[in-house]
């Protein structure tokens, strides 16, 4: 039988500053995030199976997504654990504010890579993670490529 990429389109929004960079972007500021992921399989061939002729579920590649990005990062602001930023996360934590720390520069290329490795580690079996495409902006995307990494 025939491999097969399905694709599923998510979006959400998230702040974030770079710090040390040079622009503008050193500022806090937020982007409305849009997530494709796209993985790879075989359709199930049994007939007696709910998910008979699927490569996964498009319900059950949501509910990873979701789980490990879309409502883990939405209307969150991110910071490099690692810059003097530090200060800033603790006084909007301190206030009730949703913020993540992690331990790259929060670009898009760096989440890329970070939510390729989250998925990863869900997807059941015989799927396999193709990739993933994040665009910050209407002209401007990071993407990440399985055959690449």
């Amino acid at each position: 039988m025939s491999t097969i990429r399905i694709t599923k389109l998510f979006n959400f929004e998230t702040g974030h500053a770079l710090y040390g960079y040079d622009g503008k972007c050193k500022n806090v500021h937020g982007h409305s995030y849009k997530l494709s992921v796209t993985v790879s399989g075989k359709p199930i061939k049994d007939s007696t199976n709910v998910k008979y002729g699927m490569v996964i579920d498009f319900g059950d590649l949501k509910k990873i997504v979701n789980e490990e990005v879309v409502d883990v990062f939405d209307h969150a602001t991110v910071f490099n654990k690692n810059t003097p930023h530090l200060e800033l996360a603790k006084e909007l934590k301190d206030r009730g504010h949703h913020v993540i720390l992690v331990d790259y520069q929060p670009t898009s290329e760096m989440m890329v890579i970070d939510f390729a490795d989250k998925i990863k580690k869900r997807l059941p079996g015989k799927i396999k993670l193709h990739s993933i495409k994040l665009s910050e902006t209407d002209t401007s995307f990071a993407e990440w490529f399985a055959s690449e990494n």
